[in-house]
């Protein structure tokens, strides 16, 4: 279990799965709905994402899906500053030893789902609030918010920066190609605050105790999951709207 989540590969369908003969059959005809709830704490919303985009390339879905990202902080009391990761970890999984051996089974799973975990650059657990707002200010815009969430994971994992630090989310933002002083300007106002504590309210009062959790249409999805088993309830789903 990596901070409160649990790495069981399990998965509810709404709906009984349908047949489909082939993956490429689905034509790009409709808008496919999708939720993805997650932290940037959770490594295996990383992966997960990964392997949910591989399973949407493969099921023809590439160009006619609504993906929208839903907040869901696994640590809200976390100090605004964040906590050094090696005193946090220690005292919540017990040793740093164990924390470590299960720092090399995700390095491991994300090696395969092609991302690059260097977690001896990450220093601090951080306070997510503030990324998830910069997240929800993008999604509101209308930007290409799937590209911003991959830069804060790839940040904070990959590259050990600290993503609860105002300024290193304006860097994160202009290196996604956003205006970074308008990015700023947003993370120091108060906006956004409210809709992420509502946001997720809602996602608890759906069911949703741990990330990540996708909702593809009807089908539910969670943990990160095989990517045949994203396929096939992209399947499930494109047999709901056409």
């Amino acid at each position: 279990m990596l901070h409160g989540v649990s790495d069981g590969f399990s998965f509810q369908f709404a709906r009984p799965i349908v047949e489909s003969t082939n993956h490429t059959d689905i034509e790009a005809t409709a808008t496919m709905n999708i939720n993805v709830t997650y932290d940037f704490i959770c490594p295996w919303c990383w992966i997960g994402g990964k392997k949910l985009k591989q399973a949407l390339q493969e099921a023809g879905q590439g160009q006619t899906r609504q993906i929208s990202f839903v907040p869901y902080q696994l640590n809200p009391a976390m100090p605004a500053d964040g906590m050094d990761r090696k005193a946090y970890r220690s005292a919540k999984f017990g040793s740093w030893a164990r924390s470590q051996a299960m720092d090399a089974q995700v390095t491991q799973a994300g090696r395969a789902a092609g991302v690059t975990f260097d977690y001896a650059r990450v220093g601090r657990t951080p306070n997510t609030l503030a990324a998830h707002r910069r997240v929800w200010f993008q999604q509101r815009s209308g930007g290409d918010t799937a590209a911003l969430v991959d830069a804060v994971f790839k940040a904070y994992f990959g590259d050990g920066r600290d993503i609860g630090d105002l300024q290193v989310l304006a860097d994160i933002a202009e290196g996604s190609g956003l205006d970074r002083a308008a990015t700023l300007k947003f993370l120091e106002s108060g906006e956004g605050v409210d809709e992420i504590v509502r946001a997720e309210a809602d996602a608890r009062a759906d069911g949703v105790v741990s990330v990540p959790t996708v909702d593809i249409g009807q089908q539910r999805v969670t943990g990160a999951q095989p990517v045949d088993v994203f396929a096939q309830a992209i399947l499930a789903a494109a047999g709901e709207i056409y």
